[in-house]
């Protein structure tokens, strides 16, 4: 019997019936570096904390159980993750990527990638007809859904169909949903990546990335690469993404039906021109996230009617805070102009519909009342 996914936030199968660690319930926090050998030849499993630690090794083994994958590999941060997935490829390889993804993965991908000699070709990926740019020496597709910040919804096993007729992997970041929502391996999807820094630890109090995936061969070139190139979680941080997954559950929930009331208040008030939810009836992923997803998440995307009045927004909140993250207890408010997406070119940020006047709110537990007393009270004074 397959068990629930908020149980599976707590407990490893395999652990279970066991009282190693003196019975603890927390899973210890190994802090060494290395490891003593039994004899010449003889290991305890464990050599040196770069190539594995066991708390890290348990972390791995629960994310792994969550996306349904066969294995998991912890990394330093969500962009150490992607780096560490893009050795993978080699130079002259070709990629297609959402041309609506993270500034930072567009950052890592027009300058590390490129200088490495990748091609990459940036689509639409919840509209466009991705099958036309597949070239010879294409290798992989990689998607965000929803993305970020424009919440575009792509079909996560339409696009594993097309991928998989040519060959090529399907990478998807399920940053934005977790795998309490949204699990693309059993859509067809190859590999999922995440900046476990998110919802996953959901605190804002460290930061960590995966990979996970239920291919062989990439499992095998992942092992070599984590233990060659050492961006692997340190057990510390491994223990507090452990802590933060055993809420994963209670968290999303509270913070998707926050977001699902707040989208519906934005869209009365005056000073928004247009909410990007995809959990609004009139959003065009809608149908695909209800087909595909367990939910419609916690971000939200917002226009405002002029660059002043965002600018104003992100001056007059006290509660709701202005920062750069997301997926955390606490609701935060960016601006993906001058912080998520600095370094992409003004040209590309309205392309893909992010302007000055685009802020996107990252919706965390609170009492949605208050949340909306806040904005209501900023919006009310926000030409004072």
């Amino acid at each position: 019997m397959d068990r629930g996914i908020n149980t599976r936030c707590l407990h490893l199968e395999e652990t279970e019936g066991r009282t190693e660690n003196y019975g603890a319930l927390s899973f210890p926090i190994y802090q060494t570096a290395t490891y003593a050998h039994p004899g010449v030849g003889k290991s305890t499993g464990y050599d040196y904390s770069r190539l594995q630690n066991p708390t890290r090794e348990h972390l791995e083994k629960v994310v792994a159980s969550l996306e349904k994958g066969t294995e998991a590999f912890a990394l330093s941060s969500g962009m150490a993750a992607i780096t560490l997935l893009f050795e993978l490829f080699r130079p002259g390889d070709h990629i297609i990527t959402e041309s609506d993804l993270y500034g930072g993965s567009i950052r890592l991908f027009d300058n590390v990638s490129a200088k490495n000699s990748y091609e990459f070709t940036n689509l639409n990926c919840s509209v466009a007809d991705i099958e036309s740019e597949i070239r010879p020496n294409t290798k992989a597709i990689f998607i965000e859904t929803p993305t970020n910040p424009m919440m575009n919804v792509s079909d996560i096993g339409k696009i594993a169909d097309i991928a998989h007729r040519h060959g090529l992997l399907l990478i998807v970041d399920n940053t934005f949903l977790s795998p309490y929502f949204q699990t693309p391996l059993e859509l067809g999807a190859d590999v999922v990546v995440h900046s476990g820094t998110k919802f996953l630890g959901g605190h804002n109090d460290t930061l960590a990335g995966f990979i996970v995936t239920s291919n062989e061969e990439v499992i095998e070139k992942l092992r070599f690469l984590i233990k060659t190139t050492g961006a692997g979680l340190s057990p510390f941080d491994s223990w507090l993404i452990l802590r933060g997954i055993k809420t994963l559950g209670v968290r999303m929930e509270k913070a998707q039906a926050n977001a699902t009331v707040l989208a519906k208040w934005l869209k009365g008030c005056n000073i928004v021109t247009k909410v990007f939810f995809p959990g609004l009836p009139e959003h065009p992923g809608y149908e695909i996230m209800k087909k595909q997803a367990r939910g419609f998440g916690s971000m939200i995307t917002f226009n405002a009617d002029t660059e002043e009045h965002a600018l104003k927004i992100l001056e007059k909140v006290k509660m709701i805070k202005f920062a750069e993250s997301l997926g955390g207890t606490e609701t935060l408010i960016t601006y993906p102009t001058t912080q998520t997406h600095a370094d992409v070119s003004e040209e590309v940020r309205l392309k893909n519909g992010i302007t000055p006047c685009t802020l996107r709110l990252s919706v965390g537990i609170e009492d949605v009342e208050d949340l909306i007393s806040e904005l209501k009270n900023v919006f009310e004074n926000i030409d004072d």
